[in-house]
């Protein structure tokens, strides 16, 4: 984040950050990740981001092949939501597509422990798979 507050330059508020994301969320929903990731990287500019939003762009690089950056990112969002299941799948993802094989499998073995239904099954597909 610059020194600079961006948001006092623009004249900007809430009500367009919100504008901001929803047309991130927009161009997520419509598969268009890139064009996205450019609009999360303005609204990292202009505030400190948060959780959900650390955890979306991580999601958008796991998706387009970013691994490094998706594993950065995830891990950032971690750190203010270690709680949060999906980051952690996501995270487990990361690993295996970077090659950390031991990392990952520790992660979904651990995931697989849940009782979440969806979060058991994604962390037992992902050992299956790389196991």
């Amino acid at each position: 984040m610059s020194d600079r507050n961006w948001l006092d330059v623009l004249g900007w508020g809430k009500e367009e950050i919100d504008d901001l994301r929803f047309v991130a969320y927009s161009y997520i929903k419509e598969g268009v990740y890139d064009t996205a990731l450019t609009f999360f990287d303005a609204l990292e500019v202009l505030i400190p981001p948060t959780s959900y939003d650390l955890q979306t762009i991580g999601a958008l690089h796991l998706q387009i092949g970013n691994g490094l950056k998706a594993l950065d990112f995830l891990d950032r969002a971690l750190k203010l939501d270690p709680t949060h299941l999906p980051t952690q799948i996501n995270r487990a993802k990361a690993l295996f597509m970077l090659g950390y094989k031991r990392q990952g499998l520790a992660a979904a073995l651990e995931l697989e422990k849940l009782e979440n239904k969806e979060v058991k099954e994604q962390a037992s597909a992902l050992i299956l798979a790389y196991r």
